[in-house]
This record gives structure tokens, sequence and C-alpha cells, in this order.
């Protein structure tokens, strides 16, 4: 899952995706609004994390650009304005959740959880391709009854696969899902990452496919 994180102080945007990425999550990071407001419009994510007090655009009106859009995507508030009229005018203008500045990662990690259970409950809670299923509330990944072991990349790829199953997925498309804006990637890197997956599905009724030119697909009943 990718999230983004949109706080201009960039000790704690550093602090807070340095943990989060240990969670398997994919996050990319910017430090005003303007930017948020582009990325939000050209990037898909599973949640947003949004301070308020940021330069260049409000982070009040970065979140009534998102639902003007139409976009549902969860955001939780982080701000130091931990006042019940602040509380009250975010919610209301579309925040999904509200934590306080100082917090705890492990309450912030907590309520993230949280909020994307709440979403993929309004989506099927598992993905499955053959006897390889995605638990979408855990995000543990099962091969038969083996619960499969994945690097937080590993699990990225997999789980774009997953989730568009039997159609072909760009290369383009998994470095957008696997890779956050910072970190340096290529597509050699994903044809790594694909055949480390490949490797570990080997022996079962699911594979990839490759297409030349186009991408990958995952595949039920796959002849590896």
């Amino acid at each position: 899952m990718r999230l983004l994180i949109v706080e201009d102080n960039r000790k704690l945007s550093d602090w807070i995706s340095m943990l989060l990425r240990r969670s398997k999550y994919v996050i990319d990071c910017v430090y005003d609004g303007e930017d948020a407001d582009y990325a939000l419009r050209t990037q898909e994510y599973s949640l947003v994390i949004l301070d308020l007090a940021l330069p260049r655009l409000s982070g009040a009106e970065v979140l009534s650009r998102l639902r003007c859009r139409g976009s549902t995507t969860p955001v939780l508030i982080l701000t130091a304005n931990d006042t019940i009229t602040s509380r009250v005018t975010v919610l209301d203008g579309g925040a999904d959740d509200y934590l306080a500045k100082p917090f705890d990662i492990e309450e912030l990690e907590a309520r993230i959880r949280a909020r994307l259970r709440r979403r993929h409950e309004q989506l099927s809670p598992i993905a499955q391709c053959g006897s390889l299923r995605l638990d979408r509330t855990s995000g543990h990944f099962f091969l038969g009854e083996m619960d499969l072991v994945l690097t937080p990349r590993e699990h990225a790829v997999l789980e774009t696969l997953v989730l568009r199953a039997g159609a072909t997925v760009s290369k383009a498309t998994l470095m957008e899902n696997v890779f956050g804006f910072d970190d340096s990637a290529n597509i050699a890197s994903i044809e790594i990452y694909v055949h480390r997956v490949r490797k570990k599905l080997e022996g079962s009724d699911v594979g990839i496919v490759t297409f030349r030119g186009l991408g990958y697909a995952l595949r039920k009943d796959h002849v590896q």
C-alpha cells in the first residue's frame, strides 16, 4: 500500500516514513501544500497523512481540493493545533481521522490500520488467484495454508499483480506501486523483484507470465 506523508518538518517526516516503511508501506513524502495537491492529482494513494500548517497551500485547502475532485482516499490529519474547533473543522471538511502532535508512532500505525481496514471492508476482504490469497485486512499473503514470507518490495509487486489477477500490468505501473518518489529505481529493479516473487511461487498453481514489451500478469494454472 502506498501512503503520502505531507509534513513540512523534514525530520518528523523522515522519522515517520522510516518507521512506516518497516511495516511494508510504500511511502512518498512532500513538504508543502502545492506539491501535495499535485501528487494527489497525479498518483493514487491508499491513505494520506496530512499536516495542516503547510507552506504555499494549507492542509485544509489540500483536503478541500481532494474532496472536491470526488476522491474518497482516507486522510489522517496530524497537527499541533489540538482545539475542539480545529478538530470539528477538519472532520467536517472531509478528514477521516485526527491526531495531535506530539504523538506515539504505535498509535499512528494503529489509526492507519483502522482506516485502511475500513476502506478494505468496502471491498472484498480477500483477493485470490488460485491457491494464492491476500488478506486485505491484515495485509498477509498465503499460498495454500502457508504464510508467504515476502520483503516489502516483493509484497508490493505481488499485491499489485494479485489485485489485477489475469490482467497485464505494465512495468511502469509496478514501479509506481513499488517505489516512492525518493527511491532510486529503474526497470531492471522491477525485473529483479518479479524474478524473486516468481521463485517464491514455484511449485504452486499460480505463476507470473511475462509479456515482452507489455509487462506481467498473474495467472492461475500457469506452468512454471
